[in-house]
């Protein structure tokens, strides 16, 4: 008896031994780590790529340590959206869902084989319509550009790199959209841009049909495919964007924008969460980017009460005053005049 009861007492032990020592590797297991840009107008980034992972990540149930590159130096060293963990990094969606999916963070588990076939059909064709037409808008359009693009990115730069980054972005957009549909005897962005407008339009109507009155493209449990046309229509919906021939074309496209809002609504308005996740990205930054972001700023007034402080002396009677007898001297001085 004494022996039973001796052995009953190890077994016990073992067990929370063995309890305890699987909680302690779950609390030591590294988490998965998302380098991506910021948010802004009602979205969680406004970087397309980055909305792309963001939505999978919601829909897998897969909890990613969400890192913003704003106001940092990998705003111009780090493709994103970027993904760590256990010592790999992961670039590119399409990759960092298939790392997702090896994790047993599958969204398209339910799927049948045509399904999954009709998905990879669909994100090639966002890829080869809407995605050129979607650079076009917010990178080469210069009324968008200039209003809109440069300004955000140049605020979310660290100086000096505010002055490269947009410019850098710009760039890489029109060499894509030239690469991909710039056929002979198309050969500028002029020409190619009719091209371009006129094919995401109609890939836009091909998803609206294919939605239909469905929540989501597959019913009612959103999947990968739903995660790619959220990545590239809700910047789409959402950004003030001055010229936004797409945009109005897109909000007449009534179920495309519910649905839309439905993921904005059901899986990124947690309010707790997003207050909880900026002050992880505030204290995420290292003190060396805190400083930068401060002197960007810093920078930035500067350059405007120095801007303003021009205008108010060009403006002055004074000012006007004093450069007008300079120029008389310096007609009186040019020998031109003196010849005469």
């Amino acid at each position: 008896m004494y022996f039973n009861k001796h052995l009953l007492w190890v077994k016990v032990l073992s067990w929370r031994c063995a309890l305890g020592c699987c909680c302690m590797h779950t609390n030591m297991a590294e988490p998965m780590e998302l380098l991506c840009w910021g948010g802004d107008w009602d979205l969680p980034s406004v970087h397309s790529d980055s909305l792309i992972v963001l939505a999978y990540a919601k829909f897998s149930g897969a909890k990613l340590a969400v890192k913003s590159i704003d106001w940092t130096w990998r705003t111009i060293t780090a493709s994103v959206p970027q993904l760590h963990y256990e010592g790999s990094t992961v670039t590119e969606p399409a990759q960092i869902l298939n790392f997702l999916r090896k994790q047993r963070f599958n969204a398209d588990y339910e799927l049948t084989a045509k399904q999954g076939a009709d998905t990879m059909a669909y994100i090639a064709l966002l890829e080869e319509k809407l995605r050129p037409a979607l650079l076009h808008t917010f990178w080469v359009d210069a009324e968008n550009y200039v209003n809109l693009t440069r300004p955000w990115f140049t605020s979310h730069s660290p100086f000096p790199l505010n002055f490269f980054v947009p410019g850098r972005q710009a760039s890489l957009a029109l060499s894509r959209i030239l690469l991909t549909k710039a056929e002979s005897p198309l050969l500028n962005i002029t020409e190619v841009e009719g091209k371009i407008y006129s094919e995401a339009k109609e890939c836009l109507n091909l998803l609206s049909h294919r939605l239909g009155n469905f929540h989501f493209f597959f019913g009612d449990t959103p999947t990968s495919l739903d995660a790619f046309v959220f990545g590239h229509i809700a910047p789409l919906i959402k950004a003030p964007l001055p010229s936004g021939q797409l945009q109005k074309h897109l909000n007449q496209l009534d179920n495309l924008c519910q649905f839309c809002n439905t993921i904005l609504k059901n899986y990124f308005t947690d309010a707790s969460a997003e207050k909880r996740m900026d002050c992880s990205l505030m204290a995420t930054h290292d003190p060396v980017d805190a400083n930068l972001q401060k002197l960007t700023q810093l920078v930035n007034k500067e350059s405007n009460l120095i801007e303003k402080m021009d205008d108010n002396l060009r403006s002055s009677p004074q000012h006007r005053h004093e450069t007008k007898p300079s120029a008389r001297a310096s007609e009186r001085n040019s020998p031109l005049l003196s010849k005469h």
